[in-house]
Parts: C-alpha cells; sequence; structure tokens
C-alpha cells in the first residue's frame, strides 16, 4: 500500500517540488497551499504522514499541527526555513514529531519521511496487537 503524504506549505513551487518528488520516491502525494485546507485534507485522507510550513499566511503551521493533533495522531515533519532553537523546541512540544530546516538535501527529507512512517507503523501494529489481546482477555469465559 502506498503511504499518502500531505504536504501543506503556501509555495507553490515547494507543493510542487515535493509532489514530484515524494511520487518519484513511491508515496502518494496530496498538496494544499493553505493551511485551513490542509486541515480538511488531513481529516478527510487520513495521510500516513503531513509535511508542514510553519509560516503561512492564513493559519500559520502552529495553528494547523494544533488542529491536526485535536483530531489525529498522524506524524507531522515541520520543514521550515525558521531556524531558531526556541522555535524549533515550541513547535515539537505543540506535537510535532520532527523538524528540518529548508533547504534540506532530498535524500535527508526521504529518510525522515520514511523513518517517521516505519515508526508509525510499528505503532500501529503494537496498537492492533494490543487491541486484539485485550480483545481475547475480555472474550474469554468467567471462571466461577
Amino acid at each position: 500500500m502506498t503511504t499518502k503524504v500531505l504536504v501543506i506549505d503556501d509555495d507553490t513551487a515547494i507543493t510542487d517540488l515535493m509532489c514530484q518528488l515524494l511520487k518519484t520516491h513511491g508515496f502518494e502525494a496530496i498538496t494544499t497551499n493553505h493551511g485551513a485546507e490542509g486541515i480538511k485534507l488531513a481529516e478527510e485522507n487520513n495521510p500516513g504522514i503531513v509535511i508542514l510550513d510553519l509560516m503561512m499566511p492564513d493559519l500559520d503551521g502552529w495553528q494547523v499541527c494544533k488542529a491536526i493533533r485535536s483530531f489525529s495522531n498522524v506524524p507531522i515533519l515541520v520543514l521550515s526555513a525558521i531556524n531558531d532553537p526556541r522555535m524549533v523546541a515550541n513547535i515539537l512540544d505543540m506535537g510535532a514529531d520532527d523538524f528540518l530546516v529548508k533547504p534540506v538535501p532530498s535524500g535527508v527529507l526521504v529518510a525522515h519521511i520514511r523513518k517517521m512512517v516505519r515508526r508509525n507503523g510499528f505503532v500501529d501494529s503494537m496498537a492492533s496487537n494490543h487491541q486484539e489481546a485485550h480483545a481475547k482477555t475480555n472474550s474469554a469465559p468467567l471462571l466461577p
């Protein structure tokens, strides 16, 4: 199954480039240049990962991250030109999972995406195994 990657960045050149890069590496790319639309797309498309810019005119990355976190635990990779350790710490504390500074080599970006997809897949399989074990425990007959 192909992993869906949602890219939210106000720069159309970035979203176009990301779309091409992601498709080249076997991902399905969904892109938008508006924070509000990104939130809607995250809710409707259940992406495997979100790549999010911080500095956007309508809703900034902090607002988008917070909104997505209100309904999803999807991995969020922030890709931003901001290189201030306080800002990085702030967005990670708000719920982002990773942070890379633009410009980033494409190989590094793809490696971070794959790492997050692997980790999320592992977490999903652990949750699934836990739910199955819990269901078996709860369906076992009670002894008198």
